[in-house]
């Protein structure tokens, strides 16, 4: 089983998912703005990637001021789900993050 977590909206994210869909997994897409993603999921994330799952280049990140970019992550990220970087793929079991080369090899 393959699920996606991400933005429906997201470029990456499209095209990882066409990508997986083509390559011939069977994927779920969750939208983390639209479906939310569980406390307990959230957790296990930041718990594999730590700081990295914190997309601090994105029009949410820059638009929070400084006291809200001192809030604990997991907390902003259930706050503000956008501002989780994408998308997390969770393949069986095993995570991982974004769309670069090493992750796309991997499907």
């Amino acid at each position: 089983m393959t699920v996606l977590y991400g933005l429906k909206n997201c470029d990456t994210c499209r095209k990882a998912l066409k990508a997986l869909g083509q390559a011939g997994h069977s994927v779920q897409f969750v939208d983390v703005r639209a479906d939310g993603v569980p406390a307990d999921q959230l957790a296990r994330f930041f718990d594999r990637f730590g700081m990295a799952l914190i997309n601090t280049r994105s029009t949410t990140w820059r638009g929070l001021d400084t006291a809200a970019r001192k809030t604990p992550p997991l907390a902003l990220l259930a706050e503000y789900p956008a501002l989780m970087k994408r998308p997390v793929i969770d393949h069986n079991g095993t995570l991982t993050l974004g769309w670069a080369k090493d992750v796309q090899a991997q499907f």
